[in-house]
């Protein structure tokens, strides 16, 4: 077996702030922004789609950074909770946060993030 070496501090001196900033976790920060911008690409193929414009709208009224997704459609809404048929399109439908995450895209993310913030894995 390998020695044992042990070692005492008398102090530490750390600023949750700073560590938080350095690895991108502060609020707005390099995180969320990849949280954010992942998850508006990842939902892409689940959301519905007739003239892209909701796809668009997503993109246009999202505020990269600030943990929310807006799609701001008049029809949004509708869309998003209520069930509908999308022929020639599977993936597309309500729900579509929900199932992309459960589609695998909660993984990506969260490996994203590991990348980012120096994580071990």
């Amino acid at each position: 077996m390998g020695e044992v070496f042990h070692f005492s501090l008398k102090s530490v001196d750390i600023k949750p702030k700073e560590v938080a900033e350095s690895r991108g976790i502060n609020e707005g920060g390099t995180v969320q922004q990849f949280i954010d911008s992942e998850c508006l690409r990842l939902c892409d193929p689940y959301v519905p789609k007739d003239t892209g414009a909701l796809i668009q709208s997503g993109i246009i009224n999202t505020k990269i950074g600030s943990g929310k997704l807006c799609y701001r459609t008049p029809y949004a809404r509708r869309w998003y909770y209520m069930p509908a048929d999308f022929q020639d399109a599977p993936m597309r439908g309500n729900y579509w946060f929900e199932r992309m995450k459960a589609q695998g895209g909660k993984e990506k993310i969260l490996r994203g993030i590991k990348r980012i913030t120096g994580g071990n894995g």
